[in-house]
């Protein structure tokens, strides 16, 4: 007898090939059409439209329409989380193999999780945020001090405005690639606007990859507190 919700329906959706590189390909946050979700399933449009009706059916995918076009985009930022976390998993359990070139450790370095930082600066920065003691870790999750709402009120994130949203304001993500946590929720998010915003860093066109300019590498580091 079943004790729980069915994760069956929801796994199956996931578990297709195609299905998958779509929804890895929305990790990113960017709401993408049908055509340039075949692309990065290697399917048909016509068998890709199919593939992204069973994901809205599960759940797991919104669409909005603009004008001829429809863009799809991930349902929520836990769905986001459940796809990191998986691919945590799918790291840890793959066969080894040699690593690819370049793109591969820039994902490793920095990249964009759905709408906050991750990989290597993405850790760095959450580990610290709690050294400095900006966020308290404990067994209730992730929450900012008094002194984190004044730093980080410096930086230019108004956290009373964030506890408004309707999202957590800090959670904890499971780096799939450093294994570690990185800061996800509304203050994860908030905090790479702010790093867009100053022009530190861009998203590389069609990838997840946060490309840092060498003198933005260095202003982040002299202004929020990253473990080394």
């Amino acid at each position: 007898m079943q004790s729980g919700p069915s994760i069956a329906h929801i796994a199956a959706a996931i578990g297709d090939p195609a299905r998958a590189n779509m929804l890895t390909a929305l990790t990113g946050g960017t709401a993408l059409t049908a055509s340039e979700l075949a692309l990065e399933a290697g399917v048909a449009k016509q068998t890709a439209s199919s593939h992204l009706a069973r994901l809205s059916d599960a759940g797991l995918v919104a669409v909005e329409k603009q004008g001829r076009h429809h863009y799809y985009r991930l349902a929520d930022a836990e769905v986001a989380r459940l796809l990191e976390n998986l691919m945590g998993v799918a790291a840890r359990r793959a066969p080894a193999r040699v690593r690819p070139g370049p793109k591969e450790p820039a994902l490793r370095h920095a990249r964009v999780c759905y709408d906050h930082l991750a990989g290597d600066l993405g850790v760095a920065l959450l580990d610290g945020l709690i050294e400095a003691k900006w966020i308290k870790a404990d067994d209730a999750g992730l929450a900012p001090t008094r002194l984190g709402v004044e730093k980080l009120g410096a930086f230019g994130v108004d956290i009373t405005e964030l506890r408004g949203l309707k999202r957590p304001l800090c959670r904890a993500c499971l780096d799939w690639s450093v294994r570690r946590n990185h800061l996800a929720g509304a203050l994860g998010a908030a905090l790479l606007t702010q790093i867009y915003a100053r022009g530190w860093a861009r998203r590389r066109r069609q990838s997840r990859v946060v490309e840092f300019s060498p003198t933005g590498e260095s202003a982040l580091k002299r202004a929020l507190p990253l473990a080394r």
